[in-house]
């Protein structure tokens, strides 16, 4: 399950959720909560942060938040349709297990072991 931070548009959340992939939204049910409060909401139920908001990783890095896994998008707009194309395709072929923190951009993924 993903945990769509409230700054993932809802055209990427529309476009998961046609892949058959669930998505809780930040912005559609809890619209204002703080980043360490996203970070508890994923912990409780388990769920990847999707987010375009590098805070989570300082949140990882810096503070040593070991127990969530993140997906971190980076593109520009017009580049909207491939990410969205490339995180679609990337989560229907991988199960996420480990906590894990994924940089997604249109030409690459890293993923890196927390």
């Amino acid at each position: 399950m993903i945990l769509a931070d409230e700054n993932i548009h809802t055209s990427i959340i529309s476009a998961l959720r046609s892949a058959g992939i669930e998505v809780y939204s930040i912005y559609e049910s809890n619209r204002g909560l703080k980043d360490s409060e996203i970070i508890d909401v994923a912990r409780n139920m388990r769920f990847s942060i999707l987010t375009e908001d590098k805070d989570f990783g300082e949140w990882v890095f810096a503070h040593h938040i070991r127990d969530i896994s993140v997906i971190f998008s980076r593109y520009s707009f017009s580049e909207t349709k491939s990410i969205t194309q490339i995180l679609c395709d990337y989560l229907k072929r991988n199960i996420i297990l480990h906590p894990v923190f994924i940089t997604l951009t249109i030409s690459k993924v890293r993923v890196r072991q927390l």
